[in-house]
């Protein structure tokens, strides 16, 4: 990673599967920020989910601490996000390299869900594929919204991101 303004509290969005965790992860690892990841707040251990408003009062504690990376798209909360956030980066893969990355971890546990994933399952693979119709309108929507003192970091590939942390 080059020399950049300071990082304090960043936010990692972009399709499941195009790396957003293994993003935060890295950028965790060269800032030592911690990293909130908002499945692990939405999701518990069964499959079922937090009240929105249990959710709500999660990320409200998180929000008020000075220093974090929050993993996760949740565009009902983005703007608050965005409003606390001094920088954004946007993981804009294409659709095969995001269905190739959810494929990929498939079996494996994970630091950033509450349970281990035994297949891909049809119904999120299908809103993998309907991703760049349906959400990325809205995502970038309200990213142009963000504050003026926000920076928008977008990348396009694995290789730029491996470029912006001076990798291969």
């Amino acid at each position: 990673m080059s020399a950049e303004r300071k990082i304090t509290r960043a936010l990692v969005v972009g399709c499941p599967g195009a790396g957003k965790s293994t993003f935060a992860r890295k950028l965790h690892d060269r800032l030592g920020l911690p990293i909130v990841y908002l499945d692990m707040i939405w999701h518990k251990p069964d499959g079922t989910n937090v009240t929105r408003s249990e959710f709500d009062c999660h990320l409200d504690a998180e929000l008020a601490r000075e220093r974090w990376i929050i993993d996760g798209n949740y565009l009902r909360t983005l703007e608050q996000r965005l409003l606390r956030a001094d920088t954004v980066f946007f993981l804009d893969l294409p659709t095969d390299a995001c269905l190739a990355g959810a494929a990929s971890r498939i079996g494996r546990p994970r630091e950033d869900l509450p349970w281990t994933e035994r297949e891909l399952d049809p119904e999120f693979a299908s809103y993998i594929r309907r991703f760049a119709v349906e959400q990325r309108p809205q995502l970038l929507e309200l990213l142009d919204t963000r504050p003026s003192g926000c920076r928008l970091v977008t990348f396009h590939s694995h290789a730029e991101v491996d470029a912006f942390f001076g990798e291969k």
